[in-house]
């Protein structure tokens, strides 16, 4: 290199990227000691939500909840800014419960500007970052593109949709990040450099429309719960009670869809000007027209982008189709008659990378201290990227200070899902967190999120010794009263009888424990009070996990039992220096995908898309005779 290069001060850690991954990631390593340095390509772009004006939803809420049980920021953060919060699915089971909360997207981003800028042990710094220096397959610093060198031990790749980002609506394109930001445009050629396979990769958001301008009489309005539950288990909840903003429903018709057909060879996604792969479920609007022809409708939410502004998101209407087609689009819709766009739709196509090249720990397979997070690692959504920030984070300080990596398995946490699915399967398009995703998710639930992982959180160091002794007596609590309904014996007396008739229950023939009650689905814990004159007060979240508990009790066992024979699969190693080729009987395919791959253990080979039940049962052999 030709030009001059000139050295600052040098840190422990650098953060590339300042999203949702990036926040997380820098504040983990700051937090835990390290000496940190966040770049990104705008201050402006600090936990910017560039989409959808909300954090959480199915099975999101689940990663948010569990980014908070390990001492992460999101929950804390959307808890201060939310203007409406709801918890979906509670017509169904608790294993599908996912807490969703409206953002002011401002507000949620000055926040969080707010607490990274404060934090000790951190600095920031607005700058692009254009090649990683690695020196023996160790990273030894960053070089921005005005060449500045910064020396780090270790660097954190979070880009988010800013690596050569390409915004795209009908003949229309940008070479910009999303909301008109710089892109960066300069790190790519490092990462093929440093033998890094790339993706192009593409999403895409719908438009803004003035508030004033839409007819709220021919839509449904959409209320937050009465009750707010938290996302952050450190939030209280009396705190949250404020006035909540609506968002409101109305529906796509035949016209609307007349139109995206009439005018689909003018869409970029059909006509070829659109490399990267989109996201299968959270297609454009054109996608769901054309792939489903014989749907006669398609939701749309109008969602508030915050308190400070009249725009308001059109979600379930993303596009890249031309201005003039989405002007007609969008004023088919009822209440939209008469609607200004402020922000058109667009496409936004961005650089990415293979995640099977990085450990389950995330770091990269071939360079040691280089690791990677969030959309970079071919996922979508702002809760995906802050799971994988806090797990990067967490693991470029432990790698730094001499520690084994928390790697959280399937068992064990949505975040172990993400994360393992992400290294181990194919990504051929964004992925996204589904609560189908999950084996095990009746034990995964949102709610119990703190007793799964806020332990782990503490031998961290991100969880403090207060959190830690109340998260024990929660447990301790749990366990008492659900001892008690179990031992407290309930008999067929009239008063039984007449209140179980009243809630439409089956009457008592025997003697039955307060437990058994608890399970029959028309009674729950509160209604039992009636007859349980010996309850004491307690906390509300110890009286939920009390009655989730003994009420799916059979459920949670069978899955319990699954789990113990997922965990012997995992605890069987195999060696880093395995050679495949050594094994008889492994077929072609199998030995080129663990040969790329290299699993660390037996049930991760197994989850490999290739490698069937008889190459693991040859593969077991092997191992077990060597």
């Amino acid at each position: 290199m030709d030009e001059k290069l000139y050295y600052y001060e040098s840190y422990d850690v650098a953060v590339i990227g300042a999203g949702h991954a990036g926040c997380e990631a820098a504040l983990a390593c700051a937090r835990l000691g390290l000496n940190t340095i966040l770049f990104t390509v705008s201050m402006d772009s600090i936990a910017l939500m560039p989409c959808n004006p909300n954090i959480g939803g199915t099975s999101k809420g689940h990663l948010v909840r569990e980014i908070d049980a390990l001492g992460g920021e999101m929950g804390k953060n959307i808890d201060r800014t939310y203007i409406q919060s709801k918890m979906l699915n509670v017509s169904k089971g608790p294993a599908v419960h996912s807490l969703r909360a409206q953002a002011d997207k401002q507000s949620y981003s000055q926040s969080m500007r707010k607490i990274v800028e404060n934090q000790p042990n951190l600095s920031v710094k607005q700058a692009e970052i254009c090649e990683i220096l690695v020196e023996n397959s160790e990273v030894t610093g960053v070089r921005t593109y005005s060449n500045a060198v910064y020396p780090c031990k270790a660097a954190i790749i979070c880009t988010g949709t800013y690596l050569k980002a390409r915004c795209i609506y009908g003949d229309v394109s940008h070479y910009t990040g999303p909301n008109g930001l710089p892109a960066a445009n300069h790190l790519t050629d490092c990462l093929k450099n440093l033998g890094i396979e790339i993706y192009r990769f593409k999403t895409g958001t719908p438009a803004r429309i003035d508030k004033r301008s839409i007819d709220f009489t021919k839509m449904e309005e959409q209320f937050g719960d009465e009750k707010v539950v938290p996302f952050s288990f450190e939030t209280d909840r009396a705190s949250l009670n404020k006035e909540q903003v609506s968002c409101w429903l109305t529906y796509t018709n035949t016209t609307t869809h007349d139109i995206i057909r009439s005018n689909i060879d003018r869409s970029p996604l059909y006509s070829g000007a659109i490399e990267g792969t989109g996201p299968r479920y959270c297609p454009s609007i054109e996608d769901k027209v054309m792939k489903f022809p014989d749907k006669e409708r398609h939701q749309v939410f109008i969602e508030p982008e915050g308190t400070y502004t009249n725009e308001m998101y059109i979600s379930g209407m993303s596009s890249s189709l031309p201005e003039d087609v989405q002007f007609a689009m969008y004023r088919s819709v009822p209440g939209l008659e008469n609607a200004k766009i402020v922000r058109n739709a667009y496409a936004i196509e961005y650089d990415c990378i293979n995640p099977m090249q990085l450990k389950p720990s995330l770091e990269f397979k071939n360079i040691s201290g280089l690791f990677s997070a969030g959309q970079m690692n071919g996922s979508s959504g702002y809760e995906e990227a802050a799971a994988q920030g806090i797990m990067a984070g967490i693991n470029a300080a432990r790698k730094l200070t001499g520690k084994e990596p928390i790697v959280l398995d399937r068992s064990q946490a949505y975040i172990g899902v993400l994360i393992d699915d992400l290294v181990t399967k194919e990504t051929h398009e964004p992925y996204r967190m589904m609560t189908s995703r999950a084996e095990y998710r009746l034990l995964l639930r949102q709610d119990n999120a703190d007793l799964r992982l806020t332990k782990i959180g503490y031998e961290v160091g991100l969880i403090s010794e207060e959190r830690y002794n109340r998260l024990i007596e929660k447990e301790r609590l749990i366990y008492e009263e659900s001892e008690r309904l179990k031992n407290k014996m309930v008999g067929g007396n009239a008063k039984v009888q007449e209140f179980l008739a009243s809630h439409e229950s089956t009457p008592l023939k025997t003697a039955v424990s307060m437990a058994d009650l608890l399970m029959r689905p028309e009674l729950n814990y509160e209604i039992l009070a009636e007859i349980d004159p010996e309850r004491t007060e307690l906390p509300e979240d110890v009286t939920e996990q009390v009655e989730i508990e003994l009420k799916y009790s059979g459920y949670i066992e069978r899955q319990q039992r699954q789990v113990e024979q997922f965990k012997k699969t995992e605890s069987r190693r195999i060696p880093e220096d395995l050679n495949y080729d050594d094994v008889p009987s492994l077929r072609i395919e199998a030995r080129q995908k663990l040969k790329k791959i290299r699993p660390e253990n037996i049930g991760q080979a197994s989850r490999i898309s290739g490698v069937s039940p008889a190459d693991i049962s040859v593969l077991l052999v092997y191992l077990k005779q060597n």
